[in-house]
């Protein structure tokens, strides 16, 4: 009999990478400690312990936190401060956060510990990993975040399950306490010493493992939106010329000239596309919904690239507080901040909302019997006891004004916490969730391009079109049928939104045309 073998992740004291983070949020990898990050944890440890034995006050060893900062704690009472510290800030309410935010949050804790400036037990990243590799996810509420001294309420959810309390997500999708959970997978509950429960919950993974989803999602919604705006293009008789390359060398944005190149690429060998390129009658400028696309995608794209800079940045920061120096020196900074990755997070938001604001425009135009060059009125070739693509438009209209008010900037509504000694907080949580539900609905606006540009071009026949319309036409073929009666259209921009998503399509396209940008 054969097994399965899972991949392993390793994490080491220099931190790991994006691919790690998307491999156990959302894969099948499991989590292991390399034997120098062990060490690099004792070394930190014996720190703390020494600070112990000592006596001196050191702020979340033998002081409160927060406003409580001054407030001394005896040595026999601060395991209690560290259980009781888990307990108190476990106070999240709302739905769960999905699964993958969860797992990316936990391994993102492990590898901040395993930098080796947070003064713990080896033994603490290890019982994450173990809750990972057992596949037991604590049940995180999605409202009490500030991204203020991290993600303070997210992070003690997970960290009130190590301690054999709290919640899990169990197998019903339900509630489940997580002592059974625990049992169940033969884990034992972890006892708190001094700093240990700071540690666990002072940090910014919440924030950034959001954003590193992000990042994977926009990364190839962006190409697909290069995709769907080409269909589109082809199917309302438009120009290739504003996408050749030296239009685009004589302003020189990157994502701009890369985005032009997609589809310059797309639109090649169509039939549809020569019918009229010589044509004196046809439109001397497209409407900047068409020329325009790679201006906006491509801003987009250059956003996108900031925000992974940010990201691979924030991977490699030591982000708990206070920090253990290899000098023996404990200090508190404010690296819990989630500023840059909170401002990153709105700026994607933003350039997401208008990549799906821009296409949109174009499925209006491709509907609309006055601008969409003889096709029929709302693509349906019976038009009037016929309705056709109109109320997917309608829907596609709806969903851009959301995003419109999901692009509202979280980073600038920041409110004072803990009696004043945390005045000034980054939001960063609320705006990383927020960039996820904008990415979401960027998906369904271009799975409504997505269809009514396959419509307008099935429309188009007999002129066949360019490879990639062949290769969409073939993706769609059994969820939107050939032109006629109106059909239930629901089921249909869902099967649409899971084709946007997926890889099938754009590796159908890339097998014709070459590797997209």
């Amino acid at each position: 009999m054969s097994t399965v073998t899972r991949p392993v992740v390793t994490v080491q004291p220099t931190g790991i990478a994006p691919a790690d983070v998307l491999a156990v949020a959302r894969g099948t990898a499991t989590v292991a400690l390399d034997p120098s990050t062990l060490d690099a944890m004792a070394a930190s440890r014996a720190i703390v312990d020494r600070i112990e034995q000592t006596g001196r006050p050191v702020y979340g060893v033998s002081t409160g936190f927060g406003a409580l900062a001054n407030t001394f704690v005896t040595p026999e009472r601060r395991a209690e401060l560290q259980h009781a510290l888990i307990r108190s800030h476990a106070a999240g309410v709302g739905a769960p956060m999905p699964r993958e935010v969860v797992r990316a949050m936990m391994l993102l804790r492990i590898r901040s510990l395993a930098l080796g400036h947070s003064g713990v037990r080896p033994e603490l990243a290890q019982a994450l990993a173990d809750l990972l590799n057992a596949d037991i996810t604590p049940w995180v509420p999605e409202h009490g975040s500030l991204g203020a001294s991290g993600d303070l309420a997210p992070l003690a959810h997970c960290a009130l399950v190590l301690l054999g309390e709290g919640w899990v997500v169990g197998p019903d999708g339900g509630r489940q306490d997580a002592a059974v959970a625990l049992r169940a997978a033969g884990l034992r509950p972890v006892t708190l010493a001094a700093k240990e429960g700071l540690a666990l919950v002072n940090g910014t993974d919440g924030m950034l493992g959001m954003l590193l989803l992000a990042i994977a999602d926009a990364g190839h919604l962006f190409t697909m939106a290069d995709v769907t705006a080409a269909l589109a293009i082809e199917a309302m008789l438009g120009s290739e010329r504003p996408f050749l390359p030296e239009l685009h060398a004589i302003r020189p944005h990157p994502g701009q000239a890369l985005s032009a190149a997609n589809i310059h690429r797309l639109l090649q060998q169509s039939s549809i596309m020569d019918s009229h390129r010589d044509d004196l009658s046809h439109a001397v400028q497209d409407a900047y919904s068409m020329r325009c696309a790679p201006q906006v995608a491509g801003a987009a794209r250059d956003t996108l690239a900031f925000v992974d800079q940010v990201a691979a940045r924030e991977l490699l920061s030591v982000v708990d507080n206070p920090v253990v120096l290899p000098d023996g020196r404990v200090e508190s900074t404010g690296n819990f901040h989630g500023a840059p990755l909170g401002f990153a997070a709105d700026f994607l938001a933003i350039a997401a909302a208008e990549v799906g604001a821009i296409a949109e425009r174009r499925v209006d135009r491709l509907l609309d019997v006055t601008r969409s060059r003889e096709l029929p009125a709302f693509l349906s070739p019976d038009a009037g006891v016929n309705s056709g693509l109109m109320i997917a438009q309608y829907t596609a209209a709806g969903i851009v004004a959301e995003n419109r008010r999901l692009a509202a900037p979280a980073s600038v509504d920041s409110l004072p916490t803990s009696g004043m000694q945390e005045d000034h907080v980054s939001m960063g949580w609320a705006a990383a969730k927020k960039l996820r539900t904008v990415l979401d609905n960027l998906t369904s606006l271009l799975a409504v391009e997505l269809i009514a540009g396959v419509r307008g071009l099935q429309l188009r026949a007999p002129l066949t079109p360019s490879p990639a319309g062949r290769a969409a036409l073939a993706a769609l073929r059994d969820v939107v049928g050939e032109p006629g009666p109106d059909i239930f259209l629901a089921p249909a921009m869902e099967a649409a939104r899971t084709v946007v998503a997926g890889p099938e399509l754009r590796a159908a396209i890339e097998a014709e045309v070459g590797p997209l940008g």
